[in-house]
């Protein structure tokens, strides 16, 4: 193809508003200008599930990043990938898979992205959506006993279990690498710098 795409990278901590600072830029960018995917599509299939709070969703080795790297590379060459869908529940793949096209722009989100170079080099602008420890486990709590259907001590049992101790470990060093610091979550000022730099993309 003659024009590479735009990649966006975002990262930060669990419910740091990561999801929120994606869902701005596609709003303004446009949902036909932009590829969104989620490293969290890549979790490894579970097929002998055990209770949820045992399972470390916060190691690299959970997410089977190979493969994203792989679609992301077809992708970038102009070529149809099938992004997987996983579902917290069931700790498993769907069957179903979601055909995705090139667009000018694509945003990679996810808290590990920036800790695989291959990740990390394609991005043209790297994001880090940087909020602090109690206010992620406060939206945490909130998410996953509305949306994932558990209760709050096994939410806070698997955030002191995992969550925290690989943060420190695999996430929070990787904002070193970038360009653009979000403090809190969702902040619009910040959200519509990176837009505006967009803006020739978009155009191309």
């Amino acid at each position: 193809m003659t024009n590479r795409p735009f990649i966006i990278g975002i990262a930060g901590g669990s419910a740091s508003g990561k999801s929120s600072v994606a869902r701005a830029i596609i709003d303004k960018v446009g949902q036909n200008n932009i590829v969104h995917m989620c490293h969290d599509s890549y979790y490894k299939d579970r097929p002998h599930n055990g209770n949820n709070i045992e399972i470390n969703y916060d190691h690299p080795n959970s997410l089977e990043t190979d493969l994203m790297v792989q679609d992301l590379y077809k992708l970038v060459n102009g070529n149809t990938i099938y992004i997987p869908e996983y579902d917290y529940i069931t700790h498993r793949r769907l069957s179903n898979k979601i055909p995705t096209i090139l667009r000018p722009i694509i945003l990679l989100e996810g808290i590990l992205i920036y800790n695989d170079i291959n990740l990390r080099n394609m991005c043209n602008i790297k994001i880090y959506v940087d909020t602090e420890a109690d206010e992620r486990l406060i939206r945490r709590i909130r998410r996953d006993t509305l949306e994932r259907g558990r209760t709050p001590e096994d939410v806070i049992q698997q955030y002191s279990k995992f969550v925290k101790p690989m943060h420190n470990q695999f996430v929070e060093p990787t904002k070193n690498f970038a360009d653009i610091i979000i403090p809190s979550g969702y902040n619009e000022a910040s959200v519509n710098m990176v837009v505006n730099s967009l803006e020739n993309v978009i155009k191309i």
